[in-house]
């Protein structure tokens, strides 16, 4: 069934339950980046499937908001499905609120999956359509109605990571949320986002890809923990760990009844930025519920000593695996035949090589030539690229590790000499990513405040990416983690710009897309850590977690400042002596020439 015909099916059943336009998130019942295939409702019914964008129906048209990593991948997974693509933060693209309201009628109504949605997201809305009386009807899965084989929700094995890699106990977390709940007088506090409720008990899963989460809520009191989760999903023995620690496990859907039923005297802590409108909106209804920001968005972003000491660890493997790959590449991209799948997945192979490897943190993005300007490009059997002695092939891809999760970026010329265009911007991201990772600032700083160390050297030449610069990244959880970032735009809402605090972790990412003919990204994840305090106050700064050699061949030495050369001569140094000895005689050899100094 093509996508015109799922839109005829998705608005023949609005006009059966009186809906006149219907909202469909990228999104699960948790505010989840990246789904469960259960959720993926705006794919099923757009053909898009980057892991951001939402789609508007109405009676006439259709449309899908994305934002800049995916404007060119959408355009071409939208053609002749009926759906506009509408490219967020450009001149003249209306807001996907602006567009609701513009769009609905006095006295019509607004259709969505209000599990799909924040309770903060859908109180934004109604107070824009309040003036229009519009109706919103929350309740409908239309989407679910019409798709006749829609993947089963299931709920996979978990387990118990173990305080050595955790380095805090579950009961010593718990202790602190509680302190917490007596700090803003409650009696408990309900909890949905999966990385939370995963960070909080030392729990880990499988039921969404490369992100080793529990579907789950969590509802703790001061007195009693109560975790709705998949039945039996964990062994006796972690079990009895858990019960062990005061939870309870209850079925994943009994959350619902639950929180109905809960005591109207006894408050309960909420973040609507997270919990869905359903939950929060009809079976949460008038009850005592207090608003607050969840603190362990903040708890979890401070790695402590041990998951400090593990990610270095983690990074060391993952550095060996992909150091080990852009060698191998090298030396075989003229004797065999590679194409962008292959290469992904021989990557794949050096880092199961590695200890304690779980599985990718994300699906590998590997671009060669053209499709390296997508950015957040996905290869298909249909796009699937030949690789050849030329051009860049861009490979942004990471692993969950025991020990932690990695993401990198390297951009790598498979043969024959650059072009002076190339190396000019090779060079200008290289001196982006070096220029920030060096950077020394007072404490109190946002990401806000350093993003221009990373596009100044992209914006002197009057060139920019549509992408932020850097995102927190979890301890064996997403890839992608709030609230630490570098972004040059300031977000509205309590937490979102957060000040830089040592022990965060956070990408260091600047790129050039040339449409049409190749992209530049280079990545690294880096360590905030405390430098000198003074008379004029506590200074910060960054150090390297990812040690992977750049392209020396893309770089052009004559670009550089003295003090760029030697930031770059510094961390190849470094890249040499952390991953030189895990490697072959002829690879160390040949890491040695990559590593000279410039």
């Amino acid at each position: 069934m093509g996508i015109p015909e799922r839109l005829q099916l998705l608005r023949q059943r609005m006009q059966q339950e009186n809906v006149d336009l219907y909202f469909i998130p990228t999104n699960d019942f948790h505010g989840s980046e990246y789904v469960n295939d259960y959720f993926k409702t705006r794919e099923y019914i757009s053909g898009f499937d980057g892991s951001a964008g939402s789609v508007v129906v109405s009676m006439e048209e259709a449309g899908l908001w994305t934002d800049g990593r995916y404007f060119l991948q959408a355009e071409a997974q939208l053609q002749g499905s009926g759906i506009t693509l509408y490219k967020e933060g450009q001149e003249g693209v209306p807001k996907l609120y602006e567009y609701i309201e513009e769009k609905l009628l006095p006295g019509q109504t607004l259709g969505l999956d209000g599990r799909m949605v924040s309770q903060e997201w859908l109180e934004g809305l109604a107070q824009l359509l309040r003036e229009k009386e519009v109706k919103m009807d929350i309740s409908r899965d239309l989407v679910g109605d019409i798709w006749p084989d829609r993947p089963l929700l299931q709920h996979r094995k978990a387990w118990i990571l173990p305080d050595e890699y955790a380095g805090e106990s579950r009961a010593g977390k718990l202790a602190r949320l509680r302190d917490y709940i007596q700090e803003k007088h409650a009696h408990g506090m309900v909890l949905t986002c999966l990385d939370d409720i995963a960070w909080l008990l030392n729990i880990r899963g499988n039921d969404i890809a490369c992100t080793p989460v529990v579907l789950s809520y969590l509802v703790v009191t001061l007195d009693a923990c109560f975790l709705f989760a998949g039945e039996r999903i964990f062994s006796p023995e972690d079990e009895k760990q858990l019960a062990a620690d005061g939870i309870c496990l209850k079925p994943y859907g009994a959350i619902y009844d639950f929180v109905r039923d809960y005591p109207h005297s006894q408050p309960l802590l909420v973040d609507k930025a997270a919990a869905n409108a359903l939950l929060l909106s009809e079976y949460m209804a008038g009850k005592q519920v207090l608003y607050c920001t969840c603190p362990i968005t903040l708890w979890k972003a401070v790695k402590n000593p041990t998951e400090i000491e593990n990610e270095k660890k983690a990074h060391i493997r993952d550095g060996v695996a992909v150091t080990r790959f852009i060698y191998w590449i090298k030396q075989n991209i003229d004797k065999i035949p590679l194409t962008e799948i292959l290469a992904a997945e021989k990557l794949e192979e050096f880092r199961r090589e590695q200890e304690h490897y779980l599985e990718p943190s994300f699906e590998p993005i590997a671009g060669y030539a053209e499709h390296g300007a997508i950015v957040h490009y996905s290869a298909t059997e249909e796009t699937n690229a030949r690789l050849l002695p030329e051009n860049f092939l861009l490979l942004d891809t990471g692993g969950q590790y025991l020990e932690g999760t990695t993401d990198i970026t390297r951009t790598i010329l498979l043969g024959g000499k650059p072009t002076k265009e190339q190396k000019k911007y090779y060079t200008a991201v290289l001196r982006g990513n070096l220029n920030l990772c060096a950077a020394k600032f007072r404490y109190g700083c946002s990401g806000v405040a350093l993003d221009y160390a990373a596009r100044q050297p992209l914006w002197d030449m009057g060139c920019d990416y549509n992408h932020g610069t850097g995102h927190g990244v979890g301890y064996l959880l997403g890839v992608h983690e709030a609230p630490n970032a570098f972004r040059y735009r300031i977000l509205r809402g309590e937490g979102k710009n957060a000040v830089l605090e040592a022990g965060m972790i956070t990408s260091d990412e600047p790129g050039i897309y040339l449409e049409g003919s190749y992209g530049i990204r280079l990545e690294n994840l880096i360590l905030c850590v405390k430098r000198e305090k003074n008379e004029y106050g506590q200074f910060m700064g960054f150090e390297p977690l990812t040690f992977v050699p750049f392209e020396r061949d893309a770089i052009d030495a004559a670009q550089l400042s003295e003090r760029e050369r030697q930031l770059l001569n510094q961390y190849h140094e470094q890249v040499f002596e952390k991953i030189g000895g895990f490697l072959s005689r002829q690879e160390r050899e040949w890491l040695a020439d990559v590593c000279a100094p410039v």
